[in-house]
């Protein structure tokens, strides 16, 4: 992978084009999910670590004219162009990518924290829609770069709420608190467990003598869209048939006393269930430095998230198979939301090449594509790495 300063180094001089001198400049992390998926906003467990591809935000303080009335905030990226918005006049435009940025400066207005206007440049290295979360890296480098503009100080959980919140309320995505959470908090060297009711974080050293495959099956999805609504909305109809707050709470012997009207109901918290005890074992397993045992609850997530939860895809099917069956695999299974984006893979170090010459000949074979592979350790999570003002 590469490291975090090209991203920096294009935002920084993108930047210096438009407006001159930065004031601050900070990053955050993609991310990849080892398991626990679609746990998060069931109160449930996640085991993410950040990966080595960063989004950069560079800003500085817009001029105000002589009467002191400019309150517009420019927005420019290398990828997606530029945008801008009057803070006293204008709505954000929740279809477009600017809406991310907007909104963490909105919601930070409505703390109380004084951010605009501004001036902001960004480019990155995450890829788009590969379920590697770059809209949290996004939304947490931004909060992180207006948070000291302000002259306020931040820590990673309340930045992370703050993120949750565009996505909720701005954007309409109803997800829950992992991307921002770990994109903001994450441990170089390590995965972290997180217990997404009490927000508690847990590092957890990875395996030693494995390294993290992230493998883009080069497919595109966008998870504005009923499916991800649905599978919640199924889930806390579950909770309440369960007469549970959450379905963390739930035990996976009440579930098969769901009528069969429920039975969608009973696969998705069956999914939920089994999926928070596969993440705490996995966490156990990484503990012990067992590697066999963390690619084999890999491997059954994979299969509930495509059986139970229905949102795999015949892509990542594909790519799944294919490298648990190539060389050094331990375990692999989708991550992120779904349907489509990227797989993981837990490999022996030493395989990698092999592993990676294997994997990609074999997806090329099949589905006709060319998938992008890349190795990664765990990367540390968001942090300013420029300015001052």
């Amino acid at each position: 992978m590469t490291n975090r300063a090209p991203a920096a180094e294009r935002a920084v001089a993108l930047h210096r084009e438009r407006w001159g001198a930065p004031a601050v400049v900070s990053r955050a992390p993609g991310r990849v999910n080892l398991i626990g998926e679609h746990t998060d906003y069931n109160d449930g467990f996640v085991l993410p670590m950040a990966i080595e591809f960063d989004t950069v935000v560079v800003l500085s303080r817009a001029q105000r004219d002589r009467a002191g009335s400019d309150v517009v905030s420019t927005v420019v990226s290398e990828q997606f162009g530029e945008a801008s918005l009057d803070h006293q006049r204008d709505q954000i435009d929740t279809t477009h990518w600017s809406a991310y940025v907007f909104g963490v400066s909105r919601l930070l207005d409505g703390c109380g924290i004084a951010t605009e206007p501004w001036r902001c440049s960004v480019a990155t290295d995450v890829p788009i829609g590969a379920s590697l979360s770059s809209s949290a890296a996004l939304e947490v480098a931004m909060a992180a770069a207006l948070l000291h503009l302000a002259g306020e100080s931040w820590d990673a959980v309340a930045t992370a709420q703050i993120c949750q919140r565009v996505e909720n309320e701005v954007v309409g995505m109803p997800c829950g608190i992992m991307d921002p959470l770990i994109c903001a908090s994450a441990v170089e060297g390590h995965a972290s467990l997180i217990d997404c009711r009490s927000l508690d974080i847990e590092p957890r050293r990875l395996v030693d003598g494995s390294v993290i495959a992230i493998l883009d099956t080069m497919t595109r999805r966008e998870l504005v869209d009923s499916a991800y609504a649905d599978r919640r909305a199924a889930c806390a109809r579950a909770a309440d048939w369960l007469a549970t707050d959450a379905l963390r709470d739930a035990q996976l012997d009440a579930i098969e006393r769901m009528p069969a009207d429920l039975r969608t109901e009973r696969r998705r918290a069956r999914h939920v269930i089994t999926e928070n005890e596969r993440t705490q074992a996995a966490a156990r397993a990484m503990d012990s430095g067992d590697a066999d045992a963390l690619g084999a609850l890999m491997n059954a997530s994979h299969a509930s998230l495509r059986d139970d939860y229905e949102v795999s895809g015949p892509a990542l099917d594909a790519m799944v198979g294919i490298a648990q069956s190539s060389p050094g695999c331990r375990g692999a299974r989708m991550t992120g939301g779904g349907f489509a984006g990227c797989a993981v893979a837990l490999v022996e170090a030493e395989a990698a090449e092999a592993f990676t010459r294997t994997v990609r000949d074999r997806y090329r074979a099949a589905c006709g594509l060319d998938a992008d592979i890349w190795l990664s350790q765990p990367a540390a999570g968001a942090s300013l790495i420029g300015g001052g003002e």
